[in-house]
């Protein structure tokens, strides 16, 4: 019974531990897709610019 606790502990761990890194990759790829958002719309407007 105290092996299967055991085993359980560290289940909820590495889940914890999966979890945060998720979380943590999910915020990165927010940023980084308004970053190329910004990006794409400050080079479209250069094109339009440059071109008129």
């Amino acid at each position: 019974m105290l092996k299967l606790a055991g085993v359980f502990l560290v289940v909820m761990i590495i889940a914890g531990i999966l979890g945060f890194v998720v979380d943590v990759a999910g915020g990165l790829a927010k940023v980084a897709f308004f970053l190329c958002l910004i990006g794409f719309a400050g080079a479209l407007a250069m094109k339009v610019l440059g071109k008129g």
